[in-house]
């Protein structure tokens, strides 16, 4: 069904997104690093996932986890050297897995030697490559978006006496992407790291690029002649990349960021996670169906990616405010669970660490429209630490088996980047992937045999969506195609069973093939078809005429 040299390839594919520090140490320095994620592709590879989704990696002061970058062309010491990043992609590519980097390009460390040159004199010629003010009182039109640590967009740089532009932390100023000399400087930074070998790039913050008076300096017309540039230099000089958007945005105002296919290949959809949450503590498909509704068709060529969590909070900047007081009140009644305008917790525990919840939001996941992303260790049902600073209780490390810190390092317990969780519940002894791999009927094992059935079949990546509405608002139940494929896919969002009664008459004839066990369903025929279905259970039917 895949080739290589398929242009389309991230439509059918399943993302898996990892910290490097969070993988794996081979040096028992307490920090995951690149040979150490070597060791580990073996059970990538096994688990299905066809492309890696590495968080930033370059040389850090590490004040906002690697996203405060201090130089573009090289790798953090503390994850090995460029030898050994260029070894783990070998290893990648020759078991048929691509790998994506981070292009974190809205702005930089202020400790990066571009920011500490433009400090020292108002004549320097990288003055202009960041925002510079001499009033704090310009483009007041745009939201502080960090607002549990900000109290402005501007900060204060004693050095050169004036203020400088930061969307986010204030050790993080903002590039000048109206200086054509930036641009060029960050397409220099793509092809390096292309040339490599890396098969494209999650592009970070991409609403901010671009700053004007009057507005809320987000979606600005302007942002998208900068995309335009980078996507047609990664055409025109290298084929089958990609490149993903990180757009916290509705998706009306994320729509541009594919243009006519001319910018980005794929973007998040942020605002559907939230509402699966909503849904399943609603028991109500509603909040699904509404928000994909409201999702624009877009290039035949571009593809949204979906996910239920990531390295950060499960954000509700893209939900009402009555919607994000439910969200609070439901799934993090402990004020330590919540930052920013999100919650940072992870899947297993947002769900109670009911099973058949977990795999209910993996099902739709699965086949929803898009591309399925997959945090590390979610596969395995691992915890939070809600106790540890910013965002770093979701970014812990991997828990490999139950013995010295969780199979991740040898070294001391006290330096590791980060503790491992080790609460009854979550904790290494009692959730890793050495102990899942054991069982048939683990979660592990599950993810593996959902993630197969995804990979099975272009359906899933690149089929049409039409929504079914039968009487019962706990059951919602859907319609993929594809060519001459058809997939069914009905859930039951509710925790105790439920019928209902499908309005199929377009597939009389059909016969439903449940795609798990293989097993055949009665004919579709004249009359509404009635199903069945235990607490938070789920079908996929392949509709087969025979």
């Amino acid at each position: 069904m895949r080739t290589e040299d398929d242009p389309l390839w991230y439509k059918d594919a399943v993302f898996y997104e990892l910290h490097v520090k969070a993988y794996s140490d081979s040096n028992a320095d307490g920090i995951g690093d690149f040979p150490g994620l070597l060791t580990k592709l073996d059970y990538l590879h096994e688990l299905g996932v066809d492309c890696l989704w590495l968080l930033p990696m370059y040389p850090s002061p590490f004040r906002d986890d690697g996203y405060d970058i201090a130089d573009y062309y090289s790798i953090h010491q503390n994850y090995g050297t460029m030898e050994d990043f260029r070894r783990f992609l070998e290893a990648a590519h020759a078991r048929g897995m691509r790998v994506i980097i981070e292009l974190v390009v809205n702005h930089t460390s202020d400790q990066h030697p571009w920011f500490q040159e433009a400090r020292r004199s108002r004549e320097s010629p990288l003055r202009d490559w960041y925002v510079w003010s001499d009033t704090d009182d310009r483009y007041k039109e745009a939201r502080i978006i960090f607002l549990d640590t900000e109290k402005s967009n501007w900060a204060w740089d004693p050095v050169s006496k004036a203020y400088y532009w930061h969307r986010f932390f204030s050790h993080q100023p903002d590039l000048n992407f109206d200086n054509p000399a930036v641009r060029e400087e960050i397409w220099k930074v793509m092809d390096y790291w292309l040339r490599m070998g890396a098969d494209g790039f999650r592009v970070d913050a991409v609403p901010y690029l671009i700053e004007r008076e009057g507005t809320s300096c987000e979606n600005l017309v302007e942002t998208h002649d900068v995309l335009r540039f980078l996507r047609r230099r990664l055409d025109e000089n290298h084929a089958n990349k990609v490149l993903l958007a990180e757009a916290n945005q509705w998706p009306a105002d994320v729509r541009p960021y594919f243009g006519e296919g001319n910018e980005f290949h794929m973007a998040f959809h942020f605002p559907i996670m939230p509402r699966i949450f909503m849904a399943v503590q609603l028991e109500d498909r509603k909040p699904i169906v509404e928000i994909m509704e409201r999702t624009p068709p877009i290039p035949e060529s571009c593809q949204w990616a979906i996910f239920l969590r990531n390295h950060d909070e499960l954000t509700l900047e893209m939900v009402t405010d009555e919607e994000r007081d439910y969200m609070y009140d439901e799934y993090a009644k402990d004020p330590k669970g919540r930052i920013n305008l999100g919650i940072r917790r992870r899947l297993a525990s947002l769900m109670g660490n009911v099973r058949r919840r977990v795999e209910l939001l993996n099902s739709l996941l699965f086949s929803l429209p898009g591309t399925p992303v997959i945090y590390y260790g979610d596969e395995i049902g691992m915890g939070e630490n809600i106790y540890l600073g910013d965002r770093n209780g979701v970014r812990t490390p991997m828990q490999w088996g139950g013995g010295w810190n969780a199979g991740f390092s040898t070294a001391d317990p006290e330096q590791l980047y980060l503790p491992i969780i080790s609460n009854p519940v979550y904790g290494y002894a009692a959730v890793n992937v050495e102990s899942q791999r054991r069982s048939e009927d683990s979660l592990l094992s599950w993810m593996k045999e959902i993630i197969r059935l995804r990979r099975s079949s272009r359906v899933f990546g690149r089929g049409s969506l039409e929504f079914l509405n039968p009487e019962n608002h706990r059951v919602l139940a859907y319609i993929r195609r594809w060519e001459d494929e058809t997939v069914l896919v009905v859930t039951n969002l509710s925790r105790s069973a439920q019928a209902v009664e499908l309005d199929l008459r377009p597939f009389r004839g059909a016969i439903p093939i449940e795609m798990f066990g293989r097993n055949a369903f009665p004919r579709i025929g004249e009359r509404p078809y009635p199903l069945t279905l235990a607490p938070y259970h789920f079908f996929w039917f392949q509709l087969r005429r025979l």
